[in-house]
């Protein structure tokens, strides 16, 4: 054989193993955690992929409402949401082990310097109700009242005039964004009570508080049943009931944003299931998980 042949057939045998990487590369990527859609607008299966999204276990019941509706208008789709806490969700798009993190505070100045790419979405608005047990007798308290109930320095609900009972005290883990938030809002400097039970969920606050007659808890508004009492706030003498319509009129003074959070500007995948809960579907199930609309 010449060595014009060989280098003919050397040509093509190299192009014929580019071609079977190629394909083998295309196989392989359709289980990618970040696939890219094949387009965003937005139309019905014109995206495909697979989404990662974790954290928040306040913002999850909007996540997986919304990742339902969402994958029902795109087959080819499958979102993949988790709960875990505000941390986790931060620490998880932060390192790249997940597409969007979930969180219901904003980033504390360590996480900013750990992930300084990080990018807010506010998807929602919330307010923290103060939950007892169905049957106590208080109806409203006060901002400071509820710091001295959560540092120990008011122990029985007869010193707020209701009835001569101990209070438990019922809060969230330190990997709550709930907690986070309610520190910063309530607590200033000051620690929590040592006897203070932790929950890993607003769902876990809401049935201890609901099966233990001297309960206090704190939890988001989207979680409120019949199952507990959300106590009014008394802010100078004036009522404030923990409801959605004050969170939205800015009266209700204990309320955040709810937010996910991308590795960089949202792109592909990632950007249009953003989109979808900012338009009008997202925004519906916002208001269905009773939580505060943002656009």
């Amino acid at each position: 054989m010449n060595s014009g042949k060989k280098f003919g057939l050397t040509t093509v045998a190299l192009a014929a193993v580019v071609v079977f990487a190629v394909f083998i590369c295309g196989c392989t990527g359709e289980g990618s955690s970040s696939a890219t859609p094949s387009s965003t607008t937005g139309a019905t299966n014109a995206v495909s992929g697979t989404l990662t999204v974790t954290g928040s276990t306040t913002v999850l019941p909007i996540a997986q409402a919304s990742a339902e509706e969402y994958m029902s208008e795109n087959q080819n789709v499958d979102v993949q949401v988790s709960g875990g806490g505000s941390s986790v969700g931060v620490q998880a798009v932060g390192e790249g082990t997940a597409d969007i993190g979930m969180a219901s505070r904003e980033l504390k100045d360590s996480e900013k310097k750990l992930y300084p790419n990080l990018v807010r979405h506010v998807i929602a608005r919330d307010g923290i109700a103060l939950v007892v047990y169905p049957g106590n007798t208080v109806s409203d308290i006060t901002l400071d009242s509820i710091k001295k109930i959560y540092t120990g320095e008011i122990t029985n609900w007869k010193e707020l005039g209701g009835d001569d009972m101990t209070i438990v005290v019922v809060g969230r883990d330190s990997s709550s964004g709930t907690r986070e938030f309610f520190s910063e809002k309530i607590m200033g400097e000051d620690d929590f009570v040592s006897t203070m039970l932790e929950k890993n969920s607003n769902g876990a606050v809401a049935q201890t508080v609901a099966q233990t007659p001297g309960a206090i808890g704190y939890l988001s508004m989207g979680y409120l049943d019949g199952s507990v009492k959300a106590l009014n706030i008394n802010e100078d003498g004036t009522i404030i009931k923990a409801n959605i319509d004050n969170v939205l009129n800015g009266t209700y003074p204990i309320a955040r944003g709810l937010n996910m959070f991308t590795n960089g500007e949202a792109t592909g995948l990632a950007k249009d299931y953003i989109d979808f809960i900012l338009g009008s579907k997202g925004q519906a199930i916002v208001t269905k998980e009773g939580y505060v609309t943002v656009a």
